[in-house]
């Protein structure tokens, strides 16, 4: 009874999990970033501006949707824009962020992120 069989989920479905997990994990950090960036060195056409927000979610779609378009089929993007365990349909969403966090890759890429964010906060909130 305790047998598990690998189930494979639907093709969109996997689809849009994976393109889900590219969007949220490797593209929002990085467009995010480059706002706060913008901000830090003195655009003062983001503050307040809803737009930004709207740039960072459609700028982190379109990598996305460009990540599991062309990441297939180019295997010099896959190290750094696609992420094949994200589009295993063998494994639950849960799995895929398990996987993709144990390489180390995506731990330095997530340390980077985090370093980065919280320098820029703290500067962010101490300049004004």
């Amino acid at each position: 009874m305790a047998v598990t069989a690998a189930t494979r989920k639907p093709r969109l479905h996997n689809a849009l999990e994976g393109s889900a997990l590219t969007a949220i994990l490797q593209s929002f950090p990085t467009f995010a970033t480059a706002a706060l960036l913008l901000k830090l060195f003195g655009n003062h056409d983001l503050v307040g501006d809803p737009g930004v927000a709207v740039f960072v979610a459609v700028a982190s779609l379109v990598h996305a949707v460009i990540a599991v378009t062309l990441g297939p089929e180019i295997p010099a993007l896959s190290r750094v824009l696609y992420e094949p365990s994200f589009f295993d349909s063998t494994l639950s969403l849960a799995d895929k962020i398990t996987e993709w966090r144990t390489h180390p890759a995506a731990s330095m890429q997530l340390v980077a992120i985090v370093l980065m964010l919280s320098v820029m906060a703290v500067v962010t909130a101490s300049v004004g």
